[in-house]
Formats: C-alpha cells, sequence, structure tokens
C-alpha cells in the first residue's frame, strides 16, 4: 500500500487538504475547501442522490434479466426442442447446461476487460454478445447451430453476472449497499418468471415455432441496456484508478449526499487506490496475489467463492431448469398443466427476493443466510420424501409443489443476493474485478455441472435421491455461513477490508442464531 502525505492549510490544521501525494507515478489534487450547504438544499440533493443511484442499479441489473429470462424459458422450450429437433436425453442436458459452463469464459474475461475499458462498458458489451447469440438461437435451423448460439450466448452471460453486483458495490452507499446489490438477484428472479410466463402463452403454438419465438423474445430487454448505458455512469472507483479524478469527482457529487462526503468519499478511494495504480499494479500481480493469497485474501476467496458454489450446488438451477420434470415425477400430466405449475414457483421466487431487499440491510446478511440455508434444507428433504412415498398422490403432488416453492422462496430470500452483495462486496479494490470474476466462475461451473448431470443422475439414484443429495449439500451451506462468512452490514467498503485482516474480526462479527428467532418472529 502506498502512504500519503497531507498538506496542511495555511492557518495549520489538516481540514482543507490540498494534496494528496501516493507513492505511485501520479499526484491526485484535491479541492481546497469545500461550500457550507443549507438544510434545504441538503436535503434536496439527499433525495435526487438517492433516485439517482437507484436509477444506476435498477439500469446495471438489467442484464441479469437476460440471465433469468434464458433460465426460465429454458425450462418449458426444451419439451419442444426435443420434440422439434429429436435431440436425445444427453443432448438435452448439454444444451441446457452449457450455457452455464461456457459463461465461465465471460466471467473470467469479464475482471481484466471491466479494468481495462470500464465497468459501464463491460456491461455494454455483455448485451452485444448475448445479443448475438440469442438470435443465432431464436433461428436455429438445427441442434449444431441452436448449439453454437448458445455458447455465444452464455460468454454474453457471463460477463453480464460478474459485471453488475461489482458496479452496483462501487456506487452505492454503505447504508443501502446491500438492498442495491441485490437488484441483479430480483432481476434474475424477473427474468425467471417471464420466462415462465412465455413458455405457458406460447406453448399452444405449433411446435417448430412456439420455442423459437420463446427464445426471440428475450433479446427485447438488450434494447432497453443499451438506451440505459447512456443514462448511468462510469464507477467512480475505476475512474481514480484511470487517473481520472475529476471524472470521479463529477460522480460523486451526484451519487452521495453532499459535497462534503464526496470529497471525503473521494479521499478514502484515494487512499485505498494507492496499491492499484495502473502504473505499478498490473493484472500479473493481481492473479499473484489471488494465486497465493495472504491470510486475509485466502479468508476473503474462501467467503466470497464458497458462497457462490454454495448457491448452485444446493440444486437451485436444477430445480427451475428441470422443475416440469420434477412436477411429472410428482405426477402432474400434460404440458400446460406442468408449465402452470412453473409459473407459481416463478411467482414465489419473484415475491421473495423483493422481501430480500427490504430486509438485507435492515437485519444483516447472516441473519438471512441462516434462514435461507436452514429453509432450503427442510423444503430439499421435504420434497425428497413427497416423490419418494407420496408420487402420484394428490397429497404428494400438493407436497412437492408446495416443497419446490418452499425452496426457491428460501433461497431468494437470502443464498440468492446475499452471495452476489458478499462477492463484490469482501474483496479490496485492487483485487475486486478480477477476485469477483474468479467467484462468479465458480458459480458458473458448479451452476453448469449440476445442469448437465441432473437427469443422469436422476435415472441412477432417483430424482427423489437426487434430491436428498441436494439436502445435505444445504446442510452442509448452513455450517459455511457459521464459520466463514462475516457480517458485513452497514460498513463501507474500504472497512470491510480491514474485518479480514484479523481472523478474531470475524469472529467478533458473529451473529447468533438467535437473531434467525427474530428474523422469524418478524416475518
Amino acid at each position: 500500500m502506498g502512504s500519503a502525505g497531507v498538506q496542511e492549510d495555511g492557518n495549520g490544521n489538516g481540514d482543507g487538504v490540498s494534496e494528496i501525494t501516493l507513492e505511485t507515478k501520479t499526484k491526485y489534487t484535491m479541492v481546497t475547501s469545500v461550500p457550507v450547504e443549507d438544510d434545504e438544499v441538503l436535503q434536496n440533493k439527499k433525495h435526487q442522490a438517492k433516485k439517482y443511484v437507484f436509477a444506476c442499479a435498477v439500469f446495471a441489473s438489467l442484464n441479469s434479466v437476460l440471465l433469468g429470462y434464458d433460465v426460465g424459458v429454458m425450462s418449458g422450450a426444451i419439451i419442444f426442442i426435443q420434440e422439434d429437433l429429436k435431440i436425445s436425453d444427453v443432448q438435452q442436458e448439454v444444451l441446457v447446461g452449457i450455457l452455464s459452463i461456457i459463461s465461465l469464459l465471460g466471467s473470467l474475461a469479464g475482471g481484466r476487460t471491466s479494468d481495462a475499458i470500464g465497468r459501464k462498458w463491460t456491461i455494454g458489451l455483455a448485451v452485444v454478445i448475448f445479443q448475438t447469440g440469442g438470435a443465432v438461437m431464436a433461428l436455429a435451423p438445427s441442434f449444431n447451430v441452436l448449439m453454437i448460439g448458445r455458447l455465444v450466448a452464455g460468454v454474453g452471460i457471463g460477463f453480464g453476472v460478474m459485471i453488475a453486483p461489482v458496479y452496483i458495490a462501487e456506487i452505492s452507499p454503505a447504508i443501502a449497499r446491500g438492498s442495491l446489490t441485490s437488484f441483479p438477484e430480483i432481476f434474475i428472479n424477473f427474468g425467471i418468471l417471464l420466462g415462465y410466463i412465455s413458455n405457458y402463452a406460447f406453448s399452444r403454438l405449433p411446435a417448430h415455432i412456439n420455442w423459437r419465438i420463446m427464445l426471440g423474445v428475450g433479446l427485447l430487454p438488450s434494447v432497453v441496456i443499451a438506451l440505459a448505458l447512456f443514462v448511468i455512469p462510469e464507477s467512480p472507483r475505476w475512474l481514480v484508478v484511470q487517473n481520472r479524478i475529476e471524472e470521479a469527482r463529477v460522480v460523486l457529487l451526484k451519487i452521495t449526499e453532499s459535497d462534503k462526503e464526496a470529497e471525503e468519499k473521494l479521499q478514502e478511494i484515494l487512499l485505498a487506490a494507492g496499491s492499484v495504480n495502473t502504473d505499478k499494479y498490473e493484472s500479473k500481480a493481481v492473479w499473484k496475489e489471488i494465486l497465493c493469497p495472504t491470510p486475509p485474501v485466502r479468508r476473503m476467496l474462501i467467503a466470497g467463492c464458497g458462497i457462490q458454489c454454495f448457491q448452485q450446488i444446493t440444486g437451485i438451477d436444477a430445480t427451475v431448469y428441470y422443475s416440469p420434470t420434477i412436477f411429472k415425477n410428482a405426477g402432474i400430466t400434460g404440458n400446460s398443466e406442468l408449465l402452470a405449475a412453473t409459473v407459481a414457483v416463478g411467482f414465489t421466487k419473484t415475491l421473495f427476493i423483493l422481501i430480500a431487499i427490504f430486509l438485507i440491510d435492515k437485519l444483516g446478511r447472516k441473519p438471512l443466510l441462516y434462514a435461507s440455508t436452514i429453509g432450503m434444507t427442510i423444503s430439499l428433504f421435504s420434497l425428497s420424501l413427497s416423490l419418494a412415498l407420496l408420487s402420484h398422490a394428490k397429497i404428494g403432488i400438493a407436497l412437492a409443489i408446495l416443497a419446490v416453492c418452499g425452496n426457491v422462496a428460501s433461497f431468494s430470500v437470502g443464498l440468492g443476493p446475499i452471495c452476489w452483495v458478499l462477492s463484490s462486496e469482501i474483496f479490496p479494490l485492487r483485487l475486486r474485478a478480477q477476485a469477483s470474476a474468479l467467484g462468479a466462475v465458480g458459480s458458473r461451473v458448479s451452476s453448469g455441472a449440476i445442469s448437465m448431470s441432473f437427469l443422469s443422475v436422476s435415472h441412477k439414484i432417483t430424482v427423489a435421491g437426487t434430491f436428498f443429495v441436494f439436502g445435505v449439500i444445504s446442510c452442509c451451506a448452513v455450517v459455511f455461513v457459521r464459520y466463514s462468512v462475516p457480517e458485513t452490514r452497514g460498513k463501507t467498503l474500504e472497512e470491510i477490508e480491514v474485518l479480514f485482516k484479523d481472523e478474531d474480526n470475524l469472529q467478533e462479527n458473529e451473529v447468533e442464531m438467535g437473531d434467525v428467532e427474530r428474523l422469524v418472529q418478524k416475518s
């Protein structure tokens, strides 16, 4: 880390900072004074800043609609693709799961790309790539061409899921960062719901047309995202790293509640950026620190990458992608009835993610993670038992639907959104983009492995047995949250970095399980 020399003003005090010099080739010049603002102006500015940051978070999260829509729509479209293109079960698994696997390329490239061209334009690049792949899929005359489009779309999704949480975390105030950084997960859920509705709406069209329309509708959000790029600003932290200090100041003045806060925040970022200066801290050094981490960075990587993997290996994508298969196994017959049941799942998932947004900065990350992982464990075991013992009975069908809805509700209230919040806020500025990309890779690989093996594993140990395994993994997730995930509510990104420097700090910030009881009572 570079040291900073603060020059005192003419009166001998340090309030008016005229210059901060870091141990780099760059000098960062600060304004010498901050004008005093009256209460009315401050209140107006506070209101405007909140609206502006909210709008930026919404626009940056629109990329996630593309991923959610693809997940939701493919669960139904695959039924008609199989009928139209005559694909096998193995081809079906590959088609569904390959998007998650290939998206790791986008996630890996996303870190370095966002450091090079900025967070904002990386979002734009993700849209262009996904739109290209989506168009190829909708027009595909064969399975091979469909796979090519799926591969291209996967790269775009990899860029999108990695960059949106990072961008939002870097423009959000600490007090609302949890809620705002959860927006991508909200939009993923909204996209899944739209995908389910699209499946149901177009399911009665001929099989050689309906799945193409289902996939083609997913291109519409890209137009809105393209327009949004002309509204949202670049991340002020990235601008500082690029030595574009005045541009960073302009952005901070828009997203903070007062001019004084903007200058204080700029000073914090300048100090944090000391070891990230582009003249001294190159990509090789970043990856060296990630691959040969110090104890604090190791703890960050375990928490960030671990929570990303648990998000997927507990089987959420299998539940969403293959919900028609689950309900068919429970005893529901007919494509329309199957797709109607998935719409109920989509509504449940979307409703509970909205609940999470209101609670994440009030109750904290860990109480919600405890409630989420415990709820998922109960739901997964219940689903396993209903499929094993009550299959094709009315009560079994009802219990299966209830268990699936309970699983996605529990996921959406905690593990779903908080995974992305943590992975975007716990890493220091110099590592944030690359480490977040690594976490996203873990998430995508886990998702792909589950999606591409679910049908094969289910044939070996039954669908009930597969969800029993997911229940056991969910139990492990509860233990992981207890020992490896700190509470970060209300802390600035710079304060969170300090939190990981001492393992005892993680224990001091531990949340007791009693908080979960208070959460349940509040609900």
